[in-house]
């Protein structure tokens, strides 16, 4: 059965950060290392506006997956793989269980039928 007793407002906010395809591409350049703010925008988000870009930030960093510091005047994101960790096991767990419960339902046709198809 699938584990009920996961932190599903936070797969809520990692599902709803992945979403968007700037913050995936965020996050693809950030799993290279880390990165300042506007090295960020120029690989990452192209043509998207500084503010715009903030937004983004503001919600990975919201879900968890990504950490930014101030380090003088340049901010530095970097990559919090943890979130993404937490996330990809609730989809093995969910896997497992519909695989499993596919498995017996196809088990149960089987014999319903006498192995025909």
């Amino acid at each position: 059965m699938v584990n009920h007793q996961v932190d599903t407002a936070g797969l809520d906010r990692v599902f709803h950060a992945l979403a968007d395809p700037t913050r995936r591409a965020v996050l693809g350049r950030l799993s290279r290392g880390p990165a300042s703010v506007g090295a960020l925008q120029a690989e990452a988000a192209p043509g998207i506006t500084a503010p715009a870009l903030s937004k983004h930030l503001r919600v990975l960093e919201g879900a968890g997956l990504l950490r930014q510091e101030r380090r003088g005047r340049v901010r530095l994101c970097r990559l919090e793989p943890e979130a993404l960790a937490a996330a990809e096991a609730w989809m093995e767990e969910t896997r497992r269980f519909w695989s499993t419960r596919l498995d017996e339902l196809a088990a149960l046709l089987e014999d319903d039928t006498g192995g025909e198809r």
